[in-house]
């Protein structure tokens, strides 16, 4: 006849309370152990994976540029290199550039001085261009006059005749009344005269005798370095001055002058 185990005691309350405390304290411990071992393991994985990356992007056989080394990386890879060099080796000079800084002042001065020869070679142009214009006008002034028109070549009768071609245009190398310029105008008056005169103004003065500035009357010559003209009274001259301007009375401008009477 077996004999009856006896019920454990029914537990107290108090006891109950402290057992589903502890219950409850280890569930909340074994949570936050899970929830630390998520985090390890999900940094773990992290470094894993960061660690990872360059030995995949440096793998042999990826073609991709994506998986290409830069130039940097590949230079920090070279392997270190001895050079030697031998002892009877000179060392080749140093050459440097040469540039020299240029001021503002030399800028502007050598603007200038291209400036200047830009208006030079205008004015050469313009020249040549009235040379070439006046070949219309290249005959002698014999051809246009015949010897002889008026009798002696007194200086009035000589300045009454200049005195004809007031308003002709300046015209370079120009010997008739088309255009003058100032050895053309006093050949072309003196042609009248049955006198022939070359084409020069030098050449003109030196055809006369010189008198004294005191002496003269109009129609005397009055020479100049380059330029000549007829004496027209009281300190003023009769000439072709120069282009863009006519035969025309004004004050003579220099007493670096002399008289000469043909």
């Amino acid at each position: 006849m077996r004999r009856a185990t006896p019920a454990a005691p029914a537990a107290t309350p108090d006891v109950a309370a402290e057992a589903k405390l502890q219950k409850d304290s280890l569930g909340r411990r074994l949570r936050r152990g899970s929830a630390k071992n998520v985090m390890v393991m999900s940094v773990a994985a992290g470094l894993v994976g960061t660690l990872a990356i360059p030995a995949y992007a440096f793998a042999p056989g990826t073609d991709g540029i994506q998986f290409g080394a830069t130039a940097s990386t590949q230079l920090t890879k070279a392997a270190p290199q001895d050079v030697e060099v031998a002892e009877d080796v000179i060392a080749a000079p140093i050459s440097e550039d040469g540039y020299d800084a240029v001021s503002g002042e030399e800028i502007r001065a050598a603007e200038e001085a291209q400036r200047a020869a830009e208006e030079a070679a205008a004015a050469e142009a313009a020249r040549q261009a009235a040379a070439e214009q006046m070949t219309s006008y290249a005959a002698a002034a014999s051809e246009y006059t015949p010897a002889a028109v008026y009798g002696s070549a007194d200086p009035a009768s000589v300045f009454a005749v200049a005195q004809q071609y007031l308003g002709v245009p300046y015209v370079y190398g120009g010997a008739t009344p088309a255009g003058f310029d100032c050895s053309g105008l006093v050949q072309y008056v003196y042609a009248q005269f049955g006198i022939s005169l070359p084409h020069s103004s030098s050449a003109q003065g030196a055809a006369g005798t010189q008198i004294p500035v005191s002496e003269a009357v109009p129609g005397d010559l009055v020479v100049m370095s380059g330029h000549i003209g007829f004496y027209a009274g009281n300190g003023m001259i009769l000439h072709a001055p120069y282009e863009g301007t006519v035969v025309r009375t004004q004050p003579i401008w220099t007493s670096d002058y002399w008289i000469v009477r043909i």
